[in-house]
């Protein structure tokens, strides 16, 4: 481990915009970096600027979010580890910014603007900054996107915004930084079982750092934008509904049942120190299935056909 160096893990699946990420990386960092691509499944064209620190990992067959992140975390030398998608860019020095604010049992996420990629440049959206998240009531009756999800918590970020280092509920997933032995120890490497190859990244991380004692924070001090790809780009990483589904409910039971045995503290501690969180019903505890029981119909959730997997792209 080579100490102070940042190590940036950059899990790629047919990315388009990969060279501007990794070069936007290059020209923001102020300190000594590495960067770790993890190419699942493809070689881009171009690839990546030739720079000794650039690592590159070719995976020939794409094995999924997760276990990218795992394989460049294997190799990553760095006292810290950052992940970030591969369409993303960053504020200056952000990787200096961040170590400054970061204990050794903290996961961090910076603040989150939302990318304009042809342009290479913050979204002129009208909208602030992603400052806070909740985690969803996962039991929520007759809705899609049902399952613990991190939610924009707005009113928390307006009350707390000269906070410029504080606690975070959940978050998206798309970046976040830690310690090298925070990693080791406590949150990795990442699980398949049960969560399969790609989704619930921040619930698994989030609320490993939580309930194990640690602090999921943001630093307002600096930020990344994160491209939201929808139709107009599509997904990298292609996902079937029915490996969504299961790992959106393996999330729910794992944690709202407190199956993790290397935790400090239950669910309910998490849930008391934010509360009210939005959307969770006063009476809470009272409406938490039986373990086992909680089960919610997959083609209402994500109006798919119930026998078969919808993969989107």
């Amino acid at each position: 481990m080579i100490k102070s160096r940042v190590s940036i893990i950059i899990p790629s699946r047919n990315e388009r915009f990969l060279n501007k990420t990794v070069d936007d990386i290059l020209a923001k960092a102020q300190d000594d970096i590495e960067i770790v691509v993890v190419l699942e499944g493809y070689w881009p064209d171009p690839m990546p600027k030739d720079d000794p620190r650039v690592v590159i990992i070719h995976n020939s067959v794409a094995s999924g979010m997760r276990n990218a992140i795992n394989a460049g975390a294997a190799v990553a030398t760095g006292e810290y580890i950052m992940k970030l998608d591969a369409h993303c860019m960053l504020g200056e020095g952000f990787d200096a910014i961040l170590k400054a604010d970061c204990e050794t049992n903290w996961l961090v996420v910076p603040r989150r603007y939302s990318l304009e990629p042809e342009e290479w440049k913050i979204q002129e959206n009208g909208k602030a900054p992603v400052d806070a998240h909740y985690l969803s009531w996962p039991f929520q009756p007759d809705k899609p996107g049902r399952g613990l999800h991190g939610a924009v918590w707005n009113e928390r970020a307006k009350k707390r915004k000269d906070i410029l280092i504080d606690e975070e509920m959940s978050s998206q997933g798309s970046s976040w930084f830690t310690h090298r032995n925070h990693w080791d120890t406590c949150i990795g490497p990442m699980s398949c079982d049960g969560y399969g190859r790609f989704v619930q990244e921040m619930q698994e991380l989030g609320l490993k750092t939580w309930l194990s004692g640690g602090q999921l924070m943001i630093n307002k001090k600096t930020w990344y934008a994160h491209l939201h790809k929808g139709s107009k780009y599509g997904r990298g990483y292609a996902m079937s509904s029915r490996e969504t589904n299961s790992g959106i409910m393996h999330a729910v039971e794992y944690w709202m049942y407190n199956k993790w045995d290397k935790r400090s503290h239950d669910i309910d501690w998490l849930i008391d120190r934010f509360g009210p969180v939005p959307g969770w019903p006063e009476n809470w505890r009272s409406l938490v299935p039986a373990p086992g029981s909680f089960t919610f119909n997959m083609k209402e959730a994500y109006n798919v056909p119930v026998n078969k997997d919808s993969e989107t792209k």
